[in-house]
């Protein structure tokens, strides 16, 4: 029995065209105009994988694109992010995108910590139409849990979804521990970096740029066996140092520390009001939390990415970025003994002083979710 989707008259409409009306829904959050177009698009002859890739994943890259210019709050982004989650629902109940599986299973998941699950999301629904039998578990999936799914399930592989690149250290965890048990592991999204550059240094036995890529690796064949003995130190020696695990337990006194010497490196802190003032601490917990990453990875360009993402933030918003190299200096003196996190905030400041931040970002994976930290980054204050 075929496992596709039985033919259908041609679409009449381009998916761009279908993305332009999702987009005019989500955007005014008409969740049930947004569902509405999808229906129809499917019922007009669009693929339904094209549906899920070129239109509904277009719409959230743009969600992305508009928040990250200032042009949506953080309430309209998630709004927009769960009407198009029904959207893909929605798709997935319609008679088009019914298949048979083909006895192929596989475990879609999120890292632990990870709560960007729409990438991961639209990756299940198309290996679903692809004929998989797929387990999706959804965001945040701590790896003892996930280890203890592929022992009841025994999937073939694992396609792990990242965003955040703070989520790294998690899913290098979950990694090493499906290998242990003999499982592959195939990883996409924003955080594994350009290329997939992280997914290599993090020894994932596969990557894939996007969900169609993925689909299109996976139907090659079943990924190489892992090797069982695997270990994160493996991939990672430098973390031998213990400055990764010494900077992040010590994280919450770092912010403090900074945050309170703030005062006199940037006297302007004396004025915010209580909310400036939360925010500042929230957005000095990013900056520690970035650098503990890139210690973790042993990746300068993390670092610097993501201090020069929030200038250009920052100045979207209409708030200079002047705070950020007092902070990060601050957060060196706190941090002398640590050579490794001292060169790596010498290279943000370098980086901040030579690349002005002109223009507001743009999200560019293809679903939005791309946006090195947390949505409330930046609400107004000058860190």
């Amino acid at each position: 029995m075929s496992t596709r989707t039985p033919s259908r008259l041609p679409a009449r409409t381009r998916p761009a065209e279908w993305a332009d009306r999702l987009w005019k829904a989500v955007s005014v959050a008409d969740e049930y105009a947004a569902t509405a177009v999808v229906a129809r698009a499917l019922d007009e002859g669009v693929d339904p994988e094209s549906v899920l890739l070129d239109v509904i994943a277009v719409v959230q890259a743009r969600v992305g694109e508009e928040w990250a210019a200032n042009r949506i709050g953080v309430a309209q982004e998630h709004a927009a992010t769960a009407i198009n989650e029904r959207a893909v629902a929605a798709l997935g109940t319609h008679p088009a995108a019914r298949t048979t599986p083909s006895g192929r299973r596989i475990t879609v998941a999120c890292a632990d910590g990870e709560w960007h699950a729409l990438p991961a999301r639209l990756l299940a629904e198309v290996l679903k139409l692809r004929g998989w039998q797929v387990d999706y578990l959804g965001a945040q999936v701590p790896a003892p849990h996930l280890i203890a799914h592929l022992h009841t399930t025994h999937a073939e592989a694992v396609a792990l979804s990242g965003s955040i690149a703070t989520r790294l250290p998690t899913a290098h965890a979950a990694i090493t521990a499906c290998q242990a048990i003999g499982v592959p592991v195939l990883v996409g999204g924003a955080a594994f970096g350009p290329g997939g550059r992280y997914a290599t240094l993090l020894g994932a036995d596969a990557w894939a740029p996007d969900a169609r890529t993925a689909a299109d690796l996976l139907a090659r064949g079943p990924l190489p066996r892992p090797n069982p003995d695997h270990q994160q130190l493996d991939d990672l020696p430098h973390l031998a140092d213990q400055e990764y695990t010494l900077v992040t337990r010590n994280s919450d006194a770092l912010v403090r520390a900074v945050f309170t010497a703030l005062h006199d490196a940037f006297p302007a802190v004396r004025s915010y009001d209580d909310l400036q003032r939360e925010r500042t601490a929230q957005d000095l917990a990013h900056i520690v939390e970035f650098l503990a990453t890139a210690l973790y990875l042993g990746d300068e360009e993390l670092f610097t990415g993501f201090l020069t993402w929030t200038a250009r933030i920052l100045t979207a918003r209409g708030v200079p970025a002047r705070s950020l190299p007092p902070a990060l200096d601050l957060l060196a003196q706190e941090l002398k003994d640590f050579p490794r996190a001292v060169r790596l905030l010498g290279c943000a400041v370098r980086a901040l002083a030579t690349e002005p931040a002109t223009t507001a970002p743009t999200a560019t994976d293809g679903t939005g979710a791309d946006r090195p930290a947390a949505d409330h980054l930046t609400a107004g204050n000058p860190v």
